[in-house]
């Protein structure tokens, strides 16, 4: 791997934002229904997304594969890099120790999330209707609501800032002011992104969604 760290940097790179980046855009628009629309507005987001074609080759080959690899070829690098934002007091250099310190926080706490929704509706144990209840569960427990807001913070971070470096390691900004414009926007993706999400997550803590999961079930039983 160390012959060939240049390509597998770059593929790490553009993982990161083609197409886990999309997935996590896409991820915050559909979670904030939850916000915008209410426990419907979030099931109609979820069945929406289920039912693409080829949904399941989709996430496979778009996400999970994505993921693994960039999460493990990830720790791999932050296990490999120094960092040093304690000797030099700057800001690049705080970015750079923040981004692998972030990056080991979203590959757990994705592993997480992905355990407590995907991986549970595919084991049965709950339907997709039920997620916002999950979600619910999750979001009125004061420790979990806190760790959800760090791994939130620390996914929307880990994207914002591996994309302005994914524009300077592809030659996409390579004058010091196109860097410090394309890092002005990545700040404003970070801003909209992680609002999204936190008051997707704030949305969850409304009785409405337990209340919307025990409608779904009865009607389960029912049929």
């Amino acid at each position: 791997m160390k012959g060939n760290s240049y390509y597998w940097r770059k593929l790490h790179s553009l993982l990161g934002v083609i197409p886990l980046g999309g997935f996590i855009i896409v991820h915050a628009l559909a979670n904030f229904q939850a916000y915008e629309r209410g426990p419907e507005g979030f099931t109609n987001a979820v069945h929406f997304i289920n039912s693409l074609p080829i949904v399941t080759l989709l996430e496979i080959f778009g996400i999970y594969l994505p993921i693994l690899f960039h999460g493990v070829y990830g720790l791999y690098m932050a296990y490999q890099s120094n960092l040093n934002s304690g000797r030099f007091k700057y800001e690049r250099n705080w970015a750079f120790t923040l981004q692998r310190i972030t990056g080991v926080i979203t590959f757990i706490f994705v592993i997480w999330h992905v355990f407590e929704t995907r991986v549970q509706v595919a084991l049965g144990n709950v339907t997709h209707e039920e997620l916002g209840s999950t979600m619910h569960n999750i979001a009125t427990s004061p420790a979990l609501f806190i760790l959800y807001l760090i791994g939130i913070l620390a996914a929307v971070f880990h994207f914002s800032n591996g994309l302005w470096a994914f524009l300077i390691s592809w030659g996409i900004t390579v004058s010091p002011k196109a860097q410090k414009v394309s890092a002005n926007v990545c700040m404003v993706i970070f801003v909209l992104v992680a609002a999204l999400f936190i008051l997707s997550l704030v949305a969850f803590t409304g009785d409405e969604f337990k209340e919307a999961a025990s409608a779904a079930l009865a009607l389960t039983n029912i049929g």
